[in-house]
């Protein structure tokens, strides 16, 4: 059992409080996962700036300064570091990808937690409403956030193993639910040249549909592609800087629940974690239905 939360905000007038909104919704899920959690927040400019590459690196030990000099000299600019928590957040006015090439040339046993523009994520252990209190959380702008809180079942109890996992540029993905046949298509995947991280079955999944949208493939299509390739119980939702989706395996055993306003689109594995919404009360609610790809884009 884990909790899933995601806002995608339509209003501008919203982005200054798009950190408040998800650390509420988040704290509700404490109980349906309370090992470790993640976020990943999309526009906050003071993780990451606009115009800027972004990167979030966990099991790096090295301090921030020393990451803005090796980094800075690799690529000829100003690069900003800082830690937040555990994860070490680093941005400069170059492309993700030149950043992310950097920082695996010099850190190379360091996990890369997340990278692209305007993104940042963030992951811990312990209970989520003292991760986020401890990531500053609350004071977060942005247009869109995704969160999940974890009851681990397939690997271990660690800060590189919570969700959300986010292995294309601006792409993210968090999992409620378990894949039975992770191994079989880990092992396809190796096969066409993907590398993992860990033997997570989460990853699988996010691996599985980053190589869908670096072929071309839109949102939708990979998600149709989830769902006639993986067996098991599953809901998801996968985000990138322009869109956020949600599907759920044939059997949607998994609880999901889907509310939308002018001012925002929001989904939860529980109407709780949606109730305190600005405007929840006039909100189009509803359960989504088996194997039915929903999606938004900006």
């Amino acid at each position: 059992m884990c909790g899933i939360v995601g806002l995608h905000l339509r209003n501008p007038d919203l982005h200054p409080r798009l950190g408040e909104m998800l650390a509420e919704m988040l704290g509700e899920m404490q109980d349906r996962g309370a090992d470790s959690a993640g976020i990943a927040v999309y526009g906050n400019r003071a993780w990451a700036p606009p115009g800027h590459g972004c990167i979030s690196l966990l099991e790096l030990d090295v301090l921030p300064d020393e990451v803005s000099a090796t980094l800075g000299a690799a690529l000829g600019v100003p690069v900003a570091a800082q830690t937040i928590d555990v994860t070490l957040v680093a941005s400069a006015p170059a492309t993700a990808d030149e950043l992310l090439a950097a920082a695996r040339a010099a850190y190379p046993n360091a996990l890369v937690a997340g990278f692209g523009s305007d993104l940042t994520v963030l992951k811990g252990v312990g209970a989520p409403r003292d991760l986020t209190e401890s990531w500053g959380l609350a004071a977060a702008s942005g247009w869109q956030g995704v969160g999940h809180t974890r009851m681990a079942t397939e690997s271990a109890v660690t800060s590189s193993g919570a969700h959300p996992f986010a292995v294309g540029p601006e792409q993210c993905l968090v999992h409620n639910g378990s894949f039975a046949n992770h191994a079989t298509i880990r092992r396809e995947l190796r096969a066409a040249g993907v590398e993992f991280d860990s033997e997570n079955d989460t990853e699988v999944g996010a691996r599985f549909v980053a190589h869908q949208l670096a072929a071309g493939k839109d949102v939708e299509t990979a998600l149709k592609e989830v769902c006639a390739n993986f067996d098991g119980f599953y809901t998801l939702l996968v985000s990138n800087r322009d869109s956020f989706a949600v599907v759920r395996d044939a059997i949607a055993c998994k609880p999901a629940v889907i509310a939308e306003t002018d001012d925002w689109v929001a989904m939860a594995s529980e109407y709780r974690a949606l109730a305190k919404l600005p405007g929840v009360e006039n909100a189009r609610i509803w359960e989504p239905e088996p194997e039915v790809v929903y999606a938004w884009t900006r």
